[in-house]
């Protein structure tokens, strides 16, 4: 069986016309007229059958029922609205957690992490690193990191990130009895795949007019990450997305053999569902992320002035 409760605008006007001992500062208190205040305060009094004022020339007086009754929910308004404000507090500080892939969070998400906890050391971000498509209904995440279209049904997206893919390696394979010089000196190198684009191998050589290269052979890494390790290690060249190996080739771990990139198909989205997309510390985290994503993209571009 529900609660048998009182309507919570007639609660409000007896509460603070009890306040103020007036209808008039009620009503300016609550932002409707006069005769809005005595109306619900009537139909308070009918509803409980019991009169809650004594309605003087001078004013108004609580009777003992009124009295009694303002105790009461005083004490229920102010558990109410501190209940409130620990929900606002909870929603706006506190645990955030964000699903990405292993390979995103591993090379461009973690690393630069320290300046979020610097601005907001009063969220605690949780990174959920799992290749796996986050289900909102069934799964403990507040926002995700999705690498795709864009189309995402019933779930809010922002576009975090474009991206163009390129052969990247060690710079230890410029030099040798080989040294990687133009496109066709593939021929004498290992490739490194990601699972996840094999194909784009393909797509490159054949823009770069390269026919003595197989664009099938090497390894296949399942992750991002691994693959772009390995051409660190110098065990190949790896066509590598930017957004991956930004920060490794600023660092000099990698470098860009060949000018030639490609423009990929896919690109990386903030998502959260619709009603939590201006949630405090979504909005905020997600902020910050545009913030991250637009500095790399100004310097990516400043590189290749």
């Amino acid at each position: 069986m529900g609660r048998r409760l009182p309507p919570l605008n007639a609660v409000r006007a007896f509460e603070a016309a009890a306040r103020h001992l007036s209808f008039t500062k009620a009503a300016e208190e609550l932002n409707v007229t006069q005769a809005a205040v005595s109306h619900q305060v009537k139909a308070l009094e009918e509803r409980l059958q019991v009169p809650l004022f004594r309605r003087l020339n001078r004013g108004l007086v609580l009777t003992g029922a009124g009295a009694s009754y303002l105790r009461e929910l005083e004490d229920i308004l102010d558990r109410l609205e501190q209940a409130t404000q620990r929900l606002r507090a909870s929603e706006a500080t506190g645990v955030l957690t964000v699903s990405t892939s292993t390979s995103f969070a591993a090379k461009w998400l973690v690393p630069r992490l320290q300046r979020f906890r610097e601005r907001r050391p009063d969220i605690d971000v949780r990174i959920d690193a799992d290749d796996a498509l986050t289900d909102f209904r069934r799964d403990d995440v507040d926002l995700a990191i999705r690498y795709g279209r864009g189309t995402y049904p019933g779930l809010s997206s922002v576009l975090l990130l474009q991206d163009i893919v390129f052969p990247v390696c060690s710079p230890t394979l410029l030099e040798g009895a080989h040294p990687l010089r133009e496109p066709a000196d593939l021929k004498h190198f290992t490739l490194l795949h990601d699972k996840d684009v094999v194909e784009d191998w393909r797509s490159w050589i054949r823009t770069a007019g390269v026919t003595e290269v197989d664009p099938t052979r090497g390894p296949v890494f399942s992750h991002s990450s691994m693959m772009i390790e390995a051409a660190i290690a110098g065990q190949g060249v790896a066509l590598a997305r930017r957004s991956m190996v930004a920060r490794d080739l600023r660092e000099g771990r990698l470098v860009q053999p060949f000018s030639l990139s490609l423009k990929s198909e896919f690109f990386y989205w903030v998502v959260c569902p619709e009603a939590a997309a201006d949630k405090p510390k979504i909005a905020e985290f997600r902020a910050w992320l545009l913030e991250e994503a637009a500095s790399e993209t100004a310097e990516a571009a400043r590189q290749t002035a």
